[in-house]
């Protein structure tokens, strides 16, 4: 099944859009919402594989929905206007559908998401599990490194990319946290929060808060604030 949230702040549109993709067979529908804030908080709760963005929304608008999410879903523009088309492709968006909105249009739309999860899923289902031995190459700009997994202290996520921290440095890859942490070997990395995990080999200290939840230390100085949900997973994990 292709998992979709639909966001649109006009009620007609979303009920258009839900009308069609229910003629779909492998389509399920996660939720609607009609503003940027709720369509947030909808998408971190659900993770759907997809959502249908309208662009033009009160206060904020679709662009600025994307740059909120900690991890960005497969995304089709569907909206009125088509001065932001090249905009859109920007946002990696996999198509920008005008409306009104057609079932032919929007199957063609469909499937070129379908081929992507197919091809990324074959992807996470060949890569092997990393290990602190595990080397990989990064490059950021003009530098290149060839690191192993164990050296990185700290990964954390920008939108659809990560940053890696480790020595000095601090380059981003195009890979979502989630997808990283998909990879990662059991033991190693430790998820404090929805942006970071913390490599447990680098924690040095460990510090209750007042609202029940953590403080990670690291070996090069750095604090990470672990939520109060994987406070109590820590404990768990690492309680005599």
């Amino acid at each position: 099944m292709l998992t979709v949230v639909i966001v649109d702040d006009s009620r007609l549109a979303r009920v258009e859009l839900v009308n069609l993709l229910g003629q779909i067979a492998d389509i399920d529908i996660l939720g609607e919402a009609e503003n940027v804030d709720n369509a947030k908080a909808l998408i971190d709760q659900t993770r759907p594989d997809l959502v249908l963005l309208d662009i033009n929304m009160p206060e904020k608008d679709g662009f600025d929905l994307l740059t909120e999410l900690t991890s960005v879903p497969e995304v089709i523009f569907t909206t009125a206007y088509d001065q932001y088309a090249i905009k859109s492709f920007e946002y990696n968006a996999l198509d920008y559908v005008l409306k009104p909105v057609t079932a032919p249009r929007l199957e063609q739309a469909l499937e070129k998401v379908r081929d992507k999860l197919k091809v990324r899923n074959a992807q996470d289902d060949s890569d092997p599990l990393l290990t602190p031995d595990s080397q990989f190459f990064v490059k950021d700009g003009d530098n290149c490194w060839l690191v192993k997994l164990g050296e990185v202290s700290l990964i954390e996520s920008v939108g659809n990319y990560s940053r890696l921290y480790f020595a000095n440095n601090k380059p981003m890859i195009y890979k979502a946290l989630s997808k990283i942490q998909a990879r990662l070997a059991p033991g190693i990395f430790f998820r404090a929060n929805r942006q970071q995990l913390v490599n447990m080999r680098d924690v040095v200290n460990v510090e209750p808060l007042l609202n029940e939840s953590l403080e990670l230390s690291l070996k090069n100085g750095t604090k990470v604030n672990v939520s109060r949900r994987q406070s109590v997973e820590f404990k768990t994990l690492f309680k005599l």
